[in-house]
């Protein structure tokens, strides 16, 4: 687990630990690493689950899918992201998500019921983890409570905006990149690409911005 040192004390999971708390903490909650290839199911809808994942190379993608496939992205997953904390937390709910690898990726499965309980020793580190975990839960919320803000939006174009503007906020600055391309952004905001494609290209033509795959740069119209 050594080697997972430098991107395990990058992650919020581990915050205030040090690298000998992190490596007991490790094996307190029974963490073990998969590699999982391309395409490749990590978790289904449907199922439950006792672990959540840590990313530590490559990525995922969190999606819903309903019978006849239409496909609704919630999130891209990348090293020292989680994904399953959610429904790990309470092992009983069914997964409502599946998560599936976009590249070939290694990820570190977490217990967190054994997280959530308290080990014989009643460690210091194991409180703070459990702190830390609180605060990645609380994160997942608001990430979420800004999807349905988005998702309420009416029309394409209003659901294109509100997703560019708040990206532009979170990264500080009129020009950013995302992390979707065309198809996954279309899946993102729950509208059809050709439809999307068509209001960029509207909103280019009213000065409104500048994209160039998935980089954007927003203007203001005066």
């Amino acid at each position: 687990m050594e080697k997972y040192l430098p991107i395990l004390r990058e992650s919020p999971f581990f915050r205030d630990l040090t690298e000998s708390e992190v490596l007991s903490v490790l094996h307190c909650i029974g963490a073990a690493v998969v590699k999982k290839e391309k395409g490749t199911w990590l978790l289904r809808a449907g199922d439950t689950t006792q672990v959540m994942g840590l990313i530590l190379s490559g990525s995922v993608l969190v999606i819903q899918e309903d019978l006849w496939g239409n496909r609704n992205l919630l999130t891209r997953c990348g090293p020292g992201d989680f994904f399953g904390e959610t429904y790990a937390a309470k092992p009983d709910t069914v997964l409502n998500v599946s998560v599936v690898s976009e590249t070939d990726c290694e990820v570190m499965l977490l217990n967190v019921k054994r997280l959530l309980t308290t080990c014989t020793a009643a460690c210091e580190h194991h409180r703070r983890l459990i702190r830390n975990l609180v605060c990645i839960l609380a994160d997942r919320i608001l990430a979420f409570n800004e999807k349905i803000t988005l998702l309420s939006k009416r029309t394409t174009k209003e659901k294109l905006l509100s997703y560019l503007t708040a990206e532009s906020v979170r990264q500080g600055s009129a020009a950013f990149t995302i992390p979707y391309n065309r198809q996954e952004l279309a899946d993102y905001l729950c509208v059809e690409r050709a439809a999307m494609s068509a209001e960029l290209s509207k909103l280019q033509k009213q000065g409104l911005l500048e994209t160039k795959r998935n980089h954007f740069v927003l203007h203001r119209v005066v």
